[in-house]
């Protein structure tokens, strides 16, 4: 069944090329990949579908990001429809901060800079503040959402203390290394793609300048006069919403990144590294859920209890999709792992092969099984295990080939329609999910065709 293992990515791939749902080509997938592993029997696959998406739930890491999900939902909720994004937009515009194209798109990298914490907040935080202000200098979402993409997961593992980190030294621990944390730290110059990714990303802030599917999806909105609408057409029927007071938007968010940070230090025993980072998410979005809500409750701008809580259903309906996408995603990464998905590219690529491609084809093994899988954490756990071994008994560097499957899996990650941080970077950023699937692969591409050729000089001379 070796080559059959391939099958449900690609479906899910082709499936949503061709229909544009990144919801029925999920599911689609999955049904696929549960008739494989019921022996071909349809009436089973179809069956184990629901079992497969309940076990989910299993997991207590995986039910806390999907509450999350629809908690972060009901805090931009919040903190929109009191006015505090509209204060905050006019607050930015008075100050001369948004004058400029240069400028906004700075706003959402600095963000995805500052909040390293945890890559689906900081992905959700940036693209949310930054879409007016996109609007209003007439920036296409697709570049907002190419920005949030391409600067928060490298940034998360290029400055490791956070969840990211901790995985990867739980990883690190199985084997005979002197010192994990060191290695991991050494691993750090030799991520190829997350630095080359992110100088693509300055290149494109401070030159104003895009290419290839961007340019027209810029060029197309200069010649448009609707509003951007993304993945929400009813978005055209919201009301504009009156400028409160900055805080509203401001101290909640302030909560949540500071809450992160210190229920990572409290959940890990005074270590931020060893903290849990789905309880540490979930828990700082419901302090600031509580936060926003107060302060909206108890303002000059005072709303009814009823109200705030139709507010925060309002958004958490508005995330809906969010949170069946990556629940779906998860699902689908489970049952691939059942089939085996990720033994078998690794196979493929690591066969007999001369001793100085061994990192590039590293590198390039994590970005197939993180394409075809959609996860590059999925990936992380499939490949360090291979790897790390590799590295030992040939004498390679152990940074170096953690550096490759770190850097591939992003890679990959990038580039794929199934991608849950290539997903939320859409929803977040209000752009049509295939557009911004388009438009960001060519910058993907150079970053990911030239670490290929940094780690074949890189092996050649280990």
């Amino acid at each position: 069944m070796d080559w059959f293992t391939l099958l449900p990515p690609a479906i899910a791939i082709g499936v949503a090329v061709w229909k544009k749902d990144v919801i029925i080509s999920l599911l689609t997938a999955l049904l696929v990949a549960e008739v494989l592993l019921q022996q071909f029997n349809p009436g089973l696959g179809f069956l184990a579908v629901f079992d497969r998406i309940v076990d989910v739930f299993s997991s207590a890491g995986n039910t806390r990001i999907l509450i999350f999900s629809l908690l972060i939902g009901a805090l931009l909720s919040l903190i929109k429809l009191s006015g505090g994004v509209a204060a905050f937009v006019n607050w930015v515009s008075e100050k001369g901060l948004a004058n400029s194209q240069r400028k906004v798109a700075s706003m959402p990298t600095l963000l995805g800079i500052v909040i390293f914490i945890e890559t689906n907040l900081s992905i959700l935080t940036a693209g949310f503040i930054s879409r007016d202000l996109f609007d209003k200098v007439k920036m296409s979402r697709a570049r907002l959402a190419y920005i949030i993409d391409s600067t928060c997961a490298p940034i998360c593992v290029i400055i490791l203390f956070n969840a990211w980190g901790a995985f990867l030294l739980s990883l690190l621990d199985d084997y005979p290394i002197d010192n994990p944390v060191e290695t991991l730290v050494y691993s750090i110059p030799y991520n190829l793609y997350s630095w080359l990714t992110l100088a693509l990303v300055f290149y494109t802030v401070w030159s104003g300048r895009v290419f290839g599917p961007m340019k027209r999806a810029e060029q197309q909105l200069e010649q448009s006069s609707s509003p951007q609408t993304g993945n929400n057409p009813s978005a055209q029927d919201e009301p504009v919403q009156q400028a409160t007071k900055v805080s509203f938007m401001l101290v909640p968010l302030l909560t949540m990144i500071g809450g992160i940070v210190f229920f990572m230090w409290y959940s890990g025993n005074g270590e931020i590294l060893k903290g849990s980072g789905s309880k540490s998410v979930l828990w700082a979005v419901s302090v600031a859920c509580l936060v926003a809500f107060v302060m909206i409750r108890f303002s000059r701008y005072s709303q009814k209890a009823t109200t705030l809580v139709k507010w925060s259903f309002q958004g958490m309906s508005d995330l809906l999709p969010l949170v069946t996408t990556v629940l779906l995603a998860l699902a689908l990464g489970n049952s691939m792992k059942a089939l085996g998905t990720g033994e078998f590219v690794s196979q493929m690529v690591s066969q007999n092969l001369p001793l100085f491609t061994v990192p590039a084809l590293i590198f390039i093994s994590a970005s197939i099984i993180s394409f075809t899988t959609g996860t590059s954490w999925g990936t992380f756990g499939i490949l360090v295990p291979i790897g790390v071994p590799i590295a030992l008994s040939l004498g390679i560097p152990v940074e170096i080939i953690m550096a490759a499957i770190v850097g591939g899996g992003v890679f990959g990650d990038h580039c794929s329609p199934i991608s849950d941080t290539t997903i939320v970077s859409s929803l977040a950023a209000g752009c049509d999910h295939l557009e911004h699937v388009k438009t960001q692969i060519p910058y993907a591409l150079i970053a990911g065709g030239i670490s290929i050729l940094g780690f074949l000089v890189i092996g050649a001379t280990v």
